[in-house]
């Protein structure tokens, strides 16, 4: 959490492997990202690394199915397993109904659990998730913090940006941003001031 400019997207292009840090090492799975060339960054960012955008990035006029097995296609995943797993996360997000729908038929809350499936599709470590719930109704941003928790209690690691108190206290840790610094890590909600 922090203001606009406090450094949120920037770490958290940084903990994806979008960018890199100007000074610093970031370590992931005993590696040092910010060394790898880019094919190498690919790589990580397909294998270990689910991406949650606000904005959905779905592609609008493909079903949910494709949507959700695209990235699958690109990791070389044969298609009936593709297509098998695209439909085990959409059922798991509550969309089984909804698979073939396209990304334009589908609520803003339908949509974004759509995002989250496909970000499972190759069964990342690490879900980046950037403002999830900022374009949805209370109600769906409670579900969709359900279906996070869920994750999380199932091994995923989520990293989520959000302006949102009420979203935030779902979380285990709320640390703080401020022109590019930590000043307040919760660490399991202990609100302990950082130096």
């Amino acid at each position: 959490m922090g203001p606009s400019g406090s450094g949120k997207s920037t770490l958290m292009h940084i903990l994806g492997g979008l960018d890199t840090p100007t000074s610093g090492t970031y370590v992931l799975d005993g590696q040092s990202v910010e060394k790898l060339a880019d094919d190498e960054l690919a790589d990580i960012r397909n294998r270990k690394i689910g991406f949650i955008f606000q904005a959905y990035n779905l592609l609008p006029r493909t079903t949910a199915l494709k949507n959700v097995a695209l990235p699958m296609m690109y990791a070389g995943i044969p298609k009936e397993e593709r297509i098998e797993k695209a439909k085990k996360y959409l059922t798991m997000v509550g969309l089984s109904n909804r698979m073939q729908h396209t990304s334009n038929q589908l609520s803003g809350g339908q949509q974004q659990r759509v995002a989250i499936a496909r970000s499972l599709a190759v069964n990342p470590s690490i879900l980046l998730a950037d403002e999830p719930t900022g374009n949805i109704a209370s109600v769906q941003a409670e579900e969709i913090m359900e279906i996070f928790q869920q994750l999380n209690n199932d091994g995923h690691t989520i990293v989520m940006i959000t302006h949102e108190p009420d979203i935030a206290e779902h979380a285990k840790r709320i640390i703080y941003l401020k022109d590019g610094k930590i000043i307040k890590d919760s660490g399991d909600h202990k609100q302990r001031r950082v130096k």
